[in-house]
């Protein structure tokens, strides 16, 4: 995939329509938007365009929409919040249209530096079908209304939206530009040349419940890295593979012989693959999950058949922070155990620790991890970390992102 992509740096704005996807998929508790970090993630790339002269005009999705068009998922609070950030007026297209004349009325009107933002994109219904269906009639609608495309929503460029690579199309077909803001370029940057460039060495740390989720990822990540750990709910399907008693642990019996293929393969690659040497089990799942819980800690290959593996080992803990001291280049995906639960913590909490002492250039892959990380206080301490779960995983695995691919080469 060509990571060589232009930027709001490369093309002049100033007079021009620049039709802005953006993620404000924001959460949102009786009309009060309550993490705002998506906002303030797309404050740079906007900022520049009004400071070029641009005429902004920001679209985003927000929510499922599975009930159809609702103002619950309006993006009226964003818009709001938006013009206490930018210190100006944002014009907020409250047409459930979205491409309707409300919108085009609000472009028509609109003077260098003015920002404008369409309602919510999936209020169209057809923002995500594929593109033989309205999508296409959408896109076209959406770029209609630019002059110039820019995707700055990484958190959707895994997906082959009207919003987010269909409308690249027409906006070629009218002479304009396709370019990434400057969130999406620092995920190319990080995400993107971590795994097609990495300073070595490369560890990469995989976590998380299920195998089947990882599939590629692992295949991928054994080609580029020098080391690979495995932890989380995953790795009890790997011991079991190994021929260990997992107990009542977390398993996915169907994968057990790619579980075998990818520890054959790691030997035959002469890469390091870690897998926990002890575990933190307990009678079974904590209910609540933050609920009080006892543990105990066994060598990974002696957990009890009435017992279940719940986070990674003290022992684990060091032999993996251990992995990461040395690293030039650390990426993570999926926390190491329950560490939504105090007392199953622990493992997760070593490793994020490990990943803020390291000089690496440290990469947090998205979706748990770095909720982990928020939550647990690491988050000024990484390199990066991403804004897209699906997205950053789907650019591990080596695919390529349509968000990515849409965008005009340099």
């Amino acid at each position: 995939m060509s990571l060589n992509k232009k930027s709001v740096d490369d093309f002049n704005a100033k007079g021009r329509r620049v039709l802005v996807r953006c993620d404000f998929n924001v959460p949102l508790k009786d009309g009060v938007i309550t993490d705002e970090t998506r906002i303030v993630a797309a404050l740079p790339t906007i900022k520049k365009l009004i400071n070029d002269g641009a005429k902004v005009i920001l679209c985003s999705h927000l929510g499922k929409v599975k009930e159809g068009p609702n103002e619950k998922e309006s993006l009226a609070p964003v818009a709001k919040r938006l013009s206490e950030k930018l210190g100006k007026e944002v014009v907020f297209v409250a047409d459930y249209n979205v491409t309707g004349e409300a919108a085009t009325a609000a472009v028509n009107a609109m003077k260098e530096g003015d920002v404008v933002l369409l309602q919510n994109t999936r209020f169209r219904g057809k923002e995500e079908t594929k593109p033989q269906d309205a999508g296409e009639a959408f896109a076209k609608e959406l770029a209609d209304l630019a002059d110039d495309y820019v995707c700055d929503a990484f958190g959707s460029a895994h997906r082959a939206h009207a919003s987010v690579a269909v409308v690249t199309k027409y906006i070629t077909e009218k002479g304009g530009t396709n370019a990434v803001g400057y969130l999406m370029q620092k995920e190319i940057d990080f995400l993107g040349n971590a795994v097609e460039n990495p300073v070595r060495p490369f560890v990469a740390i995989l976590g998380g419940a299920k195998v089947a989720d990882k599939l590629n990822v692992i295949n991928n990540l054994l080609e580029k890295c020098d080391t690979l750990i495995i932890g989380g709910g995953m790795a009890f399907t790997f011991l079991k593979a190994k021929g260990y008693e997992i107990g009542n642990s977390l398993v996915d019996d169907e994968k057990l012989d790619y579980c075998k293929e990818m520890m054959a393969k790691a030997d035959s690659l002469g890469k390091q693959l870690l897998l926990p040497i002890d575990t933190t089990i307990a009678a079974g799942f904590p209910d609540p999950i933050d609920a009080e819980i006892e543990v105990s800690v066994v060598d990974a290959d002696k957990i009890p058949a009435d017992k279940e593996g719940l986070d990674i080992g003290p022992k684990t803990a060091e032999l993996y922070a251990n992995a990461v001291k040395n690293a030039k280049t650390v990426v993570w995906n999926g926390p190491m155990g329950v560490f939504e639960n105090p007392i199953l913590a622990k493992g997760t909490i070593a490793v994020a620790k490990a990943l803020a002492e390291t000089d690496a250039t440290t990469i947090i892959g998205g979706g748990d991890s770095a909720a982990a990380c928020n939550q647990l206080g690491f988050a000024d301490k990484m390199s990066h970390i991403s804004t897209g779960g699906g997205a950053s995983l789907e650019f591990l695995e080596g695919k390529e992102l349509p968000g990515v691919y849409a965008a005009d080469d340099k």
